[in-house]
């Protein structure tokens, strides 16, 4: 017995539960430090890129999850994990006026506390679709669930946006144990018996796997290593707005919290429309390659970068949030097109741990997430301590980031697999239509 389609939209929801509550701990928290507590960007730079370092101990969980055979337990508790370190660092920004040590070191604990429950729950989470899921519908399995996860992100952001309207810390500290407490509930009911009556599609070895080892393995699979140098590469650029973008438009444009958090909303609407988009033009009319796709999302990205930047130094007649809205939409276009040629490169290798493999893709994404977040936040503080214009500053980041999606866009070339080799890949329009 494999994973039914709904219990595929029933792992959706985890993943969307994921995304709403990380949302909030790398936009709205990190701008609230930024503008409203007037702190170096470095500094919550630092406590994201922190959690995204604890993300290293990803291929640990999916080890585990292999070896004990029950993710649920491990989706459960990585969650409520989860929950607890979004409120303590909620609650940490109360203490940095008066008590800026203490902020620090809570804020240190409960940004550790995030990288450690989204690193279990949700390689878990990948693990049991990985090893649960039929292969014809895996692409689609994909798809759904990441396209779940951007809609949470994006609902999240948009919703609390007006929420926290006109903005206070307790009303923000509510909104977030709120929003914590809902999502361990959707999970619970979510992953009710979900591994009741599964079983193994793939024989399973039961002996560890020494992690330096199968780094070499993969390394050495010339393919796979330069595909990895160009997800590390394009998710650098990705992240490195992720914690400059909100300051940028409350320093710059004058948004308040409630309306720069509602721009995160409406990148992340951007990302959702772009990965729909993809899907059905490139799956369902057969309209380009994914080559092409992630390409053609890079540059727009670069395009829509270059056009923030300008939007800072020259009058435009047109809102930010438009231009938001589209670097969201090529993010999604590049991102899903390099999901579906990371899943046809990965079934062209040999049968492994599944756990263990999403927990190495995992630790690194969040090698390229930590370090793109951290650099872009430095470069701004660096800029701005050499007598840039605050404007200026973020603008030349922006520029950087572009500079480095067309860089991305040329590794494509040689990086993503060819037309031929997608064709081994099962379809995912016709896996769709059986929904």
């Amino acid at each position: 017995m494999t994973l039914s389609w709904l219990s595929i939209f029933r792992l959706g929801l985890v993943q969307m539960c994921l995304g709403a509550v990380v949302v909030l701990m790398t936009s709205t928290l990190n701008r609230l430090m930024v503008v409203e507590l007037s702190m170096a960007a470095t500094i919550p730079g630092f406590l994201v890129g922190l959690h995204y370092v604890v993300q290293l101990s990803r291929p640990k969980w999916g080890l585990v999850s292999d070896m004990q055979n029950n993710r649920t337990k491990w989706i459960v508790l990585g969650m409520v994990i989860l929950a607890l370190g979004a409120n303590l660092a909620t609650f940490s920004l109360s203490l940095f006026t008066a008590l800026p040590l203490m902020a620090i070191l809570l804020s240190v604990v409960a940004y550790g506390l995030i990288g450690v429950g989204v690193g279990a729950s949700g390689t878990s989470l990948l693990a049991l679709m990985a090893k649960h899921t039929a292969d014809q519908r895996r692409p689609a399995a994909a798809m759904i669930t990441w396209l779940m996860m951007i809609f949470g992100i994006a609902m999240t952001a948009g919703v609390v946006g007006q929420l926290i309207a006109p903005y206070t810390h307790e009303r923000l500290t509510w909104v977030v144990l709120g929003l914590t407490l809902l999502t361990i509930a959707v999970t619970l009911l979510a992953t009710w018996r979900i591994e009741r009556g599964l079983v193994q599609i793939r024989s399973v070895d039961d002996t560890p796997t020494p992690l330096i080892p199968e780094l070499r393995i993969v390394w050495a699979h010339d393919e796979t290593r330069k595909f990895t140098i160009f997800v590390f590469l394009s998710m650098t650029a990705y992240f490195m707005q992720e914690l400059i973008l909100e300051p940028y438009a409350g320093l710059v444009f004058f948004y308040t919290p409630s309306q720069t958090t509602s721009l995160s909303g409406i990148q992340n609407g951007g990302v959702f429309v772009g990965m729909l988009c993809v899907g059905i033009l490139a799956s369902g009319f057969k309209i380009g390659t994914l080559r092409g796709w992630v390409q053609l999302g890079c540059l727009g990205s670069a395009a829509m970068l270059l056009l923030i930047m300008g939007m800072g130094q020259i009058t435009l007649p047109l809102p930010l949030s438009a231009a938001v809205f589209g670097l969201g939409a090529f993010n999604g276009m590049f991102a899903v097109a390099a999901i579906g040629s990371m899943m046809a490169l990965a079934g062209r290798g040999a049968a492994s741990r599944e756990g263990t493999r999403m927990g190495l893709w995992g630790a690194a994404q969040a090698i390229a997430a930590g370090f793109g977040g951290l650099v872009g936040t430095i470069l701004v503080d660096l800029l701005q301590a050499a007598q840039f214009a605050t404007v200026h500053a973020y603008g030349i980041v922006f520029t950087f980031e572009a500079a480095l999606f067309v860089w991305a866009a040329t590794l494509a070339g040689t990086s993503i697999l060819s037309s031929s080799q997608m064709r081994t890949a099962p379809p995912l329009a016709r896996e769709l239509k059986n929904v």
